[in-house]
């Protein structure tokens, strides 16, 4: 007489599951998922934002904050000349507040928009 076979179940007219092997590979998830998932933390952890959408209204923003801030910066050192600056002192400073402002301001309004639409659970 043979022993059994450990691979053969046994007949004994049940179906019971059988139990998935640890050694399985992972369900593969499609690309869109993982990105999905990607986003979830990038916009609530931490991480690079791949969004074109959200690069382009960041720059396009922080280029039109440093492009109304500069000559306002320009106007206001050749208005208060007790302030001992160039022109072009008060545009450079002008410039670097618009940079600050403009990525300041952009980041908080994607974040305050990236948190409504998980809210709706678009993570696109």
């Amino acid at each position: 007489m043979s022993a059994p076979n450990p691979s053969q179940t046994p007949s004994s007219g049940t179906n019971q599951p059988t139990p998935e092997s640890p050694f399985a590979p992972p369900e593969q998830t499609t690309p869109s998922d993982a990105k999905k998932a990607y986003n979830v933390v990038t916009d609530t952890v931490t991480g690079v934002n791949l969004r074109w959408s959200d690069n382009k209204f960041q720059a396009v923003f922080v280029a039109g904050s440093v492009v109304v801030l500069a000559p306002l910066g320009a106007a206001l050192t050749a208005l208060n000349p007790s302030w001992n600056l160039p022109w072009f002192g008060g545009a450079g400073v002008g410039a670097f507040a618009g940079l600050v402002f403009g990525v300041f301001t952009s980041g908080i309004w994607l974040g305050i928009y990236r948190f409504f639409q998980h809210l709706r659970g678009r993570h696109d």
